[in-house]
């Protein structure tokens, strides 16, 4: 379903009526409306609340407010009653209505992979194009990391700048060949800034089952005059049905001082029932830090941390399962596939030969995450627990003979933490 803004349906009228902008907005004008009245609904599907700028509206597209709330794809107020008792007729009348489909003749033989590796596949171009490739129900887990529709340039002539609407039906679009690829019980992960996600989820409730919206603490950079300071990317899960296929816990240490290392937080006379394997993790995630080092970077642009990927993938696949990503950036999703043994496939409008360089160059790769396992699934870091030993500051090995938790952590097949590789 196409998402539509007032804005846009009096443009689809205007151009009906073969006017202008100018000519538009001097119509709108005889109707008492300016072109400021008009602004505040580009962005947005709400109908205004002021009578005049409303009638005024609905005289320039000749409708009615029943008509125009049906445009914005929504149940006209004091309609739902009506609605919901006669959806037998209404789906028979856009039965009668739908136009014959017509299957297009399949040439994906003909597209090759860019580059290539025993787990994975990276094809370069569209990825709307590219998502025929994919069977149905064929893919374990879909990370994407869109375009934040900021008008960046990411690559020559490669950039992110699109209209309000423009944008969230490009959105919707490829959504729905996540959903088709993703096999019963996958898990759709969508990182963007909040904004743009909270449409995407109104959308994506009504398609796949809740699970989390996870808050990545992260500040953004400088503070936005007359608004709240922006610190966090959005990212949503969601399932394919009822349940997830593969769920494995991650655990993260328990927060210490980086001075003192005492706990943050007191866990009182609960000390001794805590899990040696760590803190089961929550829906914030505050240890995730920028790319920033050139060390470690790829591009010039903003970088997912392979901390992130990790958690994602660990958390949603086991070894062998697949992982799609539909818009590659610098790679970091399939860098982190490879080192955990997943099979992946990615496209990428972009460059292309950043994601192969890092794939046939695994080392820094590595050595990142071998970083990130020194902490995951521990209680206290080894560094940590070597302090608070000289600190005097109690640690999971006080309770040891008493604690017999099982190991939660990893994948299936005995929890066993993953090896990494360079193969």
């Amino acid at each position: 379903m196409r998402f539509f803004t007032i804005f846009d349906i009096v443009k689809d009228k205007a151009t009906q009526l073969g006017h202008t902008d100018s000519e538009m907005y001097a119509s709108l004008r005889k109707l008492k409306l300016n072109k400021k009245d008009l602004l505040p609904f580009k962005e947005s599907g709400i109908i205004p609340t002021d009578k005049k700028v409303l009638n005024g509206i609905l005289s320039y597209l000749e409708m009615t407010k029943v008509e125009l709330e049906l445009k914005l794809g929504r149940i006209p107020s004091g309609f739902e009653d009506v609605f919901l008792n006669n959806t037998k007729e209404i789906a028979k009348m856009l039965e009668e209505k739908k136009s014959v489909k017509h299957e297009e003749q399949n040439h994906n033989t003909a597209i090759k992979p860019y580059f290539s590796t025993n787990l994975g596949k990276l094809y370069h171009g569209d990825c709307l194009k590219l998502f025929k490739l994919i069977p149905n129900e064929s893919v374990d887990t879909v990370f994407a990391d869109p375009p934040f529709n900021l008008d960046k340039e990411y690559d020559e002539g490669v950039t992110d700048k699109n209209s309000f609407s423009g944008y969230l039906n490009w959105y919707y679009n490829w959504i729905e060949e996540c959903i088709r690829v993703l096999k019963p019980g996958g898990s759709l992960f969508i990182y963007n800034i909040p904004k743009w996600n909270t449409y995407l989820s109104e959308y994506l409730n009504r398609k796949m089952n809740f699970r989390n919206l996870i808050t990545v603490d992260m500040k953004f950079g400088l503070p936005i005059q007359n608004r709240l300071y922006p610190a966090n990317y959005s990212l949503l899960y969601y399932i394919k049905g009822n349940k997830p296929k593969t769920f494995n816990i991650q655990r993260i240490p328990l927060q210490t001082c980086p001075h003192c290392t005492r706990e943050i937080k007191d866990y009182g006379g609960y000390k001794n029932k805590m899990n040696p394997n760590g803190v089961t993790l929550s829906d914030v995630w505050t240890d995730i830090y920028p790319v920033r080092h050139s060390r470690v970077k790829h591009r010039k642009f903003n970088e997912l941390s392979v901390k992130l990927l990790d958690r994602v993938i660990s958390m949603s696949t086991n070894e062998g399962d697949i992982v799609l990503d539909p818009f590659g950036g610098s790679g970091t999703t399939f860098a982190v596939s490879e080192l955990l043994g997943r099979k992946w496939v990615g496209f990428e409008l972009g460059n292309c030969e950043i994601i192969k360089e890092r794939l046939e160059n695994k080392e820094t790769d590595r050595e990142t995450l071998e970083k990130v396992y020194e902490e995951k699934n521990k209680l206290f870091p080894d560094k940590i627990k070597k302090l608070r030993k000289k600190n005097g500051l109690w640690t999971d090995e006080d309770f040891s003979s008493n604690n017999k938790c099982e190991n939660e952590s990893g994948d299936k097949k005995g929890g066993k933490q993953i090896e990494l590789s360079l193969e």
